[in-house]
């Protein structure tokens, strides 16, 4: 079958053959593949950035973030069916430490996971796919479009997750609330795809949502922030500090910029007790400049929490399921905008490349649900 594989370290990328996978235990599932996402990560591995090749090859199928329609399922299968369509999640854990032997590999103690498409395991950048049960979440017929998004949503929905539940944990008035996010002023810095999927989450959640970048308002990720009920800060108009002064403080931040710089300065316009998510990941190594002292006396009296998370659990996979079908209740056709631009699988090279402030989600389409039934 064919793939589009990168040879890691090197600006090589190429369609390559790789055998079919084949269902070798009860609990395993093939799918085939109808369309995966581009993002960040992939554009990075196609540059001769961070990856890894499987054992025994010397190039790596790319694609971690997928959606595919169930062609085949082992005896022991129960969660789908064929014709089902399905994603499978991303890293697989270290086979060693009690996070990854509870299936929470996102919270791997020992590094030692894999990654498809990314560290060590092919992705989903071809034909067919086989994985195990534990890995799958189940998409509604009507999302088939839009599901492909529920990788980069499940980042956004851990990191509120992880939010939240400190808030909950830590604050006397939450149990009196239903929705703790409800009303609260929160930020979302960086309006790429996993930006505005986390300005989606908390909308549905029925916080005031903020969302700060540096593109022209009339562009169209401002543009679709608006269409659920979010409002634009220009960071290239408003400084942190400025957005803290006119709008106020904000109870929750979400960060997705991998600016250090503005990751460091909107700690300035944290609530108290409020929370911070980063998610964005810093390049380079240049040096910047921080205030310690000042820094430090702000999160401890003000009983400020800043916390990292990376990649997602299955159950964070399900909760992006479920969220983008309560979107395309509230909003029809919303999330399945998100993607701007849509290319077949052999035209895999535009769609690494960067398309301008009209972009916001680029994937490769491989096939159907209808050519993926019938076929």
């Amino acid at each position: 079958m064919r793939a589009i594989a990168v040879v890691p370290g090197t600006k090589t990328i190429r369609m390559v053959e790789r055998p079919r996978p084949s269902i070798g235990a009860p609990d395993e599932i093939e799918l085939r593949v109808l369309r995966v996402g581009i993002c960040g990560t992939d554009r990075e591995e196609a540059a001769g950035g961070r990856a890894k090749a499987p054992p025994g090859h010397d190039d790596l199928v790319l694609g971690h973030e997928m959606i595919g329609q169930v062609t085949a399922v082992g005896a022991a299968v129960t969660m789908v069916a064929p014709g089902d369509c399905a994603v499978f999640t991303v890293r697989r854990g270290c086979g060693r430490c009690r996070a990854c032997a509870m299936n929470r590999s996102d919270m791997c103690r020992t590094g030692a996971y894999a990654e498809r498409g990314i560290w060590g395991l092919d992705g989903y950048q071809t034909e067919f796919v086989v994985d195990r049960e534990s890995h799958i979440v189940r998409v509604p017929p009507a999302l088939e479009r839009a599901g492909v998004l529920a990788e980069p949503l499940s980042v956004a929905e851990k990191a509120i997750a992880e939010a939240v539940h400190v808030q909950l944990t830590r604050l006397p008035d939450s149990a009196t609330s239903l929705d703790w996010l409800s009303g609260r002023r929160c930020l979302v810095a960086g309006l790429g795809p996993i930006g505005l999927l986390a300005a989606m989450s908390l909308r549905l959640r029925n916080a005031d949502v903020w969302g700060l970048d540096v593109v022209d308002a009339a562009t169209a990720r401002p543009q679709w922030l608006a269409r659920i009920g979010g409002r634009y800060l220009d960071g290239r108009q408003v400084t942190p500090e400025q957005a803290r002064d006119q709008v106020g403080t904000f109870d929750v931040i979400v960060d997705g910029t991998g600016v250090a710089t503005l990751e460091f300065e909107l700690i300035d316009a944290l609530a108290t007790n409020g929370v911070y998510a980063i998610t964005g990941i810093p390049a380079g190594d240049r040096p910047i400049s921080v205030s310690g002292a000042a820094l430090m006396r702000q999160l401890v009296l003000r009983n400020q929490v800043v916390l990292g998370s990376v990649n997602a659990s299955r159950d964070h996979f399900q909760l992006a399921v479920d969220d983008l079908a309560l979107a395309e209740t509230r909003w029809p056709g919303c999330a399945a905008d998100l993607i701007t631009h849509r290319h077949p699988c052999a035209d895999f090279e535009p769609a690494l490349e960067h398309h301008g402030d009209g972009e916001i989600k680029v994937v490769l389409e491989c096939s159907d649900a209808t050519e993926a039934h019938h076929g």
